[in-house]
């Protein structure tokens, strides 16, 4: 069984070149990434570039049975994404085959976010922007809202880190590269919300002052003020990867 879609707003060459999994699995492109599971390509149609996304199996074990194949945990969330109103990659076609109801094989097409540059890559390098207090601020207000949004969906990202957030030349934030994002409830999903926050100050802790983060968690939990919970939690975060490091 096979299922493929290509965006409603996709112009015919584009939805010739991404026609179906055959056609995709097909591609040649610059190579991004690559792993015993998947591999990423880069390919350009009608003079724009476009992150070709395969996966050749859905993992070891009993993964291959249980659970939503990561392609599809992937696009159903950036759709999420969009439809909460964060800032995302255009998905253009996705789509996946199963074998006697196993997964075989699946793929995902964004649009490139043209001019954009991850916050890991950012910090790496020593960018300038970081020590420019006011592109901090705007930033992380755009952070702070986002993460909010979603945590109030009850969904954590499970992987937010400095990579997977790109900024473009005006200052606009995005999210990506979500496989392993999804809803949770209760005591769980304090955990997954402590997790997600603790992979934002990983890079933080070292790039920002201890003022700018403080500015961070108040912006995401609409307070002026911390409250004896908020330092709890605030201490959960600060050590939830402490001996991992």
């Amino acid at each position: 069984m096979s299922e493929w879609r290509v965006s409603d707003d996709a112009s015919p060459a584009v939805a010739a070149a991404f026609a179906d999994l055959e056609t995709v699995f097909a591609m040649h492109g610059e190579r991004i990434t690559r792993d015993p599971l998947s591999d990423v390509i880069r390919v350009e149609v009608e003079g724009v570039r476009y992150y070709v996304k395969r996966y050749r199996g859905a993992g070891k074990g009993l993964r291959r049975y249980l659970g939503r194949p990561r392609v599809k945990a992937e696009w159903q969330n950036l759709k999420h994404f969009a439809r909460w109103g964060i800032p995302t990659a255009p998905v253009v076609a996705y789509g996946l085959e199963r074998s006697n109801g196993v997964f075989a094989r699946g793929a995902l097409i964004t649009r490139e976010l043209v001019g954009t540059e991850d916050l890991a890559y950012m910090a790496k390098h020593n960018d300038a922007r970081l020590r420019d207090r006011h592109w901090v601020a705007a930033i992380s207000e755009q952070l702070a809202n986002a993460t909010r949004l979603l945590h109030g969906h009850c969904f954590t990202h499970n992987d937010l880190k400095w990579r997977n957030l790109l900024v473009n030349p005006e200052g606009k934030l995005f999210f990506i590269d979500c496989p392993a994002g999804g809803f949770w409830y209760g005591p769980l999903l304090r955990r997954r919300i402590t997790k997600d926050l603790a992979c934002l100050d990983k890079v933080a802790k070292y790039k920002l002052s201890r003022t700018q983060r403080l500015r961070f968690y108040l912006q995401y939990s609409e307070r002026t003020r911390l409250s004896g919970s908020d330092k709890k939690h605030i201490g959960e975060i600060t050590r939830f990867f402490e001996g991992r490091e």
